[in-house]
């Protein structure tokens, strides 16, 4: 019974994200205990807010985990990834400002409601994510290569929306998407991105969109056969991404009320890729565990936190984060997972093997001493 919950408990998709998130705590646990320490303090708002390494990793991995979410779904869907996540970013936020400051980069007060500039992203982002489903559901390109359009054109663009001029919106309400809210000591994007895992949780309930995505992912032919349009569901995996998108560049243009253009979001969708295949999601489609993706986004910052903590150089950073990566990634892999296995069972069997050997060996030598027994009574 013991084994047998041992191997139910490794087997699962979240065992591997959950022990890399076990193994962070116990590196900075002995290196430096201050690592969990949680502080209340007031920021420069005069508000009571909470502080450290734990809440840093709550405010930019919920970031994260946003944009996992919609990741998830065009790897399942489309067998491959949006590598352009970081330059819509880009384009959906300066949407955004242009709407809330108008021509005028300083403006003396907001020339539109926050919502409507959110509105105005949303739309922004879907279409991004629409034009690279077009290219990839309906085109047939790769999704790395039909995307890799705006991860190119998409930050001049950006700049082109605002005249590359850095808007700068006047309104202090604006910045509690990307910080606080007064009297609420937690981070602001917790809540944003509870309420997204909320939104996806009851449309993968109510709806068909994960078994078509599956579907899809797996067999693309059998999904048709099945009467599943897998060119829309390719089509709306991308759009429901660009959405994702234009919600992490509500945040991202809040925490500064500005933007720029060729630093924000700079490779994050490295490292929303990082996180579904962290999650144990195969990055070439089919099945998926959104869960085990909104988790390994947190490892992934976790792990970033961590290298920050140890005075890691930024241009270091990377190449640290792609070791470590790179050695979760590949125990998460399920050929990995498959052959550690087998090779259990094998060193099993062979321990099986020399433990009936012994006791053959032992049924033979209590034998030959009976034999010898009945030899010297005759």
């Amino acid at each position: 019974m013991n084994k047998s919950l041992i191997k139910k408990i490794t087997s699962n998709q979240l065992f591997i994200p959950i022990m890399a998130l076990l193994l962070l705590a116990v590196i900075n646990l002995i290196v430096d205990p201050g690592f969990f320490k949680v502080t209340l303090r007031t920021n420069n708002d005069g508000n009571p807010v909470l502080s450290g390494s734990l809440i840093t990793i709550l405010d930019y991995g919920s970031e994260l985990a946003i944009l996992a979410i919609g990741m998830t779904l065009v790897t399942a869907a489309s067998g491959g990834q949006d590598i352009s996540v970081g330059a819509t970013i880009a384009i959906a936020g300066s949407a955004m400002l242009r709407v809330l400051c108008g021509t005028n980069p300083r403006p003396d007060a907001i020339q539109a409601p926050i919502i409507v500039a959110f509105l105005v992203a949303c739309l922004v982002g879907m279409l991004c994510g629409a034009f690279n489903g077009a290219l990839v559901s309906i085109f047939k390109i790769q999704p790395m290569i039909a995307t890799l359009i705006l991860f190119t054109a998409g930050r001049p663009i950006a700049a082109w929306i605002n005249f590359n001029r850095l808007p700068i919106v006047p309104d202090p309400k604006f910045k509690y998407f990307g910080g606080f809210i007064p009297g609420i000591p937690i981070p602001t994007t917790v809540f944003i991105m509870l309420l997204c895992v909320l939104v996806i949780a009851l449309v993968l309930k109510f709806t068909n969109l994960g078994l078509y995505t599956q579907a899809v992912g797996i067999n693309e032919k059998s999904a048709r056969l099945n009467g599943i349009n897998p060119t829309f569901v390719k089509f709306l995996a991308f759009v429901i991404l660009g959405l994702c998108v234009a919600v992490a560049a509500l945040i991202k243009v809040s925490r500064i009320a500005t933007i720029n253009y060729n630093v924000i979001a700079k490779d994050i969708e490295m490292d929303a890729i990082l996180a579904v295949a962290l999650g144990g999601n195969a990055l070439s489609g089919g099945k998926f565990n959104m869960w085990a993706s909104v988790l390994g986004a947190y490892v992934i910052q976790a792990l970033t936190t961590t290298l920050y903590k140890f005075h890691i150089s930024s241009d270091a950073l990377a190449a640290y984060k792609a070791v470590v990566v790179i050695l979760l990634v590949f125990f998460s892999a399920p050929k990995v997972r498959e052959y550690v296995g087998d090779f259990f069972k094998k060193m099993k069997a062979k321990k099986k093997t020399a433990q009936l050997v012994a006791v053959g060996d032992s049924a033979a030598e209590v034998i030959s001493g009976e034999n010898e027994e009945v030899e010297e009574d005759n």
